[in-house]
């Protein structure tokens, strides 16, 4: 190590009180630079050779400086890429029982805005990387494969930051471990996300007679119909017991349409999501909507209607439950692998060749609401956990 590192709590105390908030909205959305810049001076003196790479934003610019991180020790091949994400949702700050960027201690749980999601991950892998480093690591004569640390920008929005490195094709990588919350249990499967808009546009005119203008919220009362149908048609022909949910989900989500009571509706607008199951294609589906909703505008003469991604879409998940990585877990933790409900980056290093395991500290339950906290008590098997993995797959 070129110099002394700050503690693991300092570490801890440092990057939560460092605002990284992505969001679709420009009035939450802020930078992660601050947060790479601290990861990549951190890291830099752990011997790790760093590489900050500019992404386009959750709005799809580079206005607010978003960028990933590559951090590299050693060379080769093979190699473990420890991964996560630097940006937390927003935050309703009058709503928290202590400030949710400064790191607060209470009856042994860390308070703070991406205590459990996720960045506190970050400070532990480098704890442990420290510690491997002063009990005799020596990454020119003991490391045969390389330990990458990688993290990424705007997972809570657009993915923007591993769809990027996908474009890229890098990192190259054998094995992956992606930090979110699973309560130090393997996870291996999850869902896909995709959140869709429907648009419908007819003519307003005088309510008090209907022939003036065509109203587009009657029409989108049969498309969400027909959606639901859908939704029922999916559900019989797709499940996986491995999952608590074991079908597909569909969810309106919100609605907004008219203006004024006396007015026939001109426009109106619905959004919704979709939880794939693996499996299943991001765009099939797309294409299944498109035909079930084909008859609303024969139904309704004078409409328009069009459906469109909110974003990309999340691809489902699924890892191989016999892998090297899966099985060294397993054995760490003394866990099975098991299925997760939310959306991680997985989709994304497995697009890279790489294979990916989730496995972390804290749970979701304390995810995304106010008083976010992670188990002190945590913090320790964590470190342990990346020790043995990092001995296993790369000395």
């Amino acid at each position: 190590m070129k110099k002394q590192l700050p503690s693991l709590m300092t570490m801890l105390s440092e990057i939560i009180a460092t605002p990284s908030i992505s969001s679709t909205s420009d009035v939450y959305d802020t930078s992660n630079q601050a947060v790479i810049e601290k990861l990549h001076s951190w890291l830099s003196d752990l011997g790790f050779q760093c590489e900050a790479i500019p992404v386009p934003d959750s709005n799809g610019s580079q206005s607010k400086n978003k960028f990933n991180l590559i951090a590299t020790l050693g060379s080769g091949d093979g190699g473990l890429v420890l991964a996560g994400h630097t940006d937390t949702v927003p935050c309703n700050e009058n709503l928290w029982n202590s400030d949710p960027f400064t790191l607060t201690e209470v009856d042994n749980k860390l308070y703070g805005l991406g205590t459990t999601d996720m960045k506190s991950f970050f400070p532990i892998v480098i704890e442990a990387i420290k510690l491997c480093l002063q009990q005799g690591l020596d990454k020119n004569t003991n490391l045969k494969q390389p330990i990458i640390i990688l993290a990424t920008a705007d997972e809570e929005t657009t993915m923007a930051g591993a769809r990027s490195l996908v474009t890229q094709g890098r990192p190259k990588a054998r094995h992956a471990i992606i930090g979110e919350p699973t309560n130090l249990t393997p996870a291996i499967a999850h869902k896909g996300m995709m959140m869709e808009s429907i648009r419908i546009e007819g003519h307003s005119g005088h309510s008090s007679d209907p022939s003036l203008g065509v109203n587009a919220m009657e029409a989108m009362h049969s498309a969400m119909t027909s959606l639901l149908a859908w939704r029922d048609h999916l559900q019989v022909k797709h499940q996986n017991p491995l999952f608590s949910i074991p079908v597909p989900t569909l969810n309106l989500g919100c609605i907004h349409g008219g203006d004024n009571p006396n007015r026939i509706c001109g426009v109106c607008e619905l959004q919704f999501d979709i939880r794939p199951l693996p499996g299943m294609s991001i765009e099939e589906l797309r294409n299944e909507i498109t035909q079930w909703l084909k008859p609303i505008e024969q139904q309704y003469p004078g409409i328009s209607l069009n459906v469109n991604p909110i974003y990309p879409g999340l691809p489902p998940f699924s890892g191989d439950e016999n892998c090297e990585i899966v099985n060294i877990v397993e054995t760490l933790t003394g866990q099975k692998a098991m299925s997760v409900a939310f959306g991680t980056e997985a989709p994304y290093y497995q697009q890279l060749g790489i294979q990916p395991v989730i496995l972390g500290p804290g749970g979701i339950a304390q995810a995304h609401q106010p008083n976010e906290f992670l188990e002190l008590n945590t913090l320790q098997p964590m470190i342990e956990i990346v020790k043995g993995a990092i001995t296993q797959l790369c000395l």
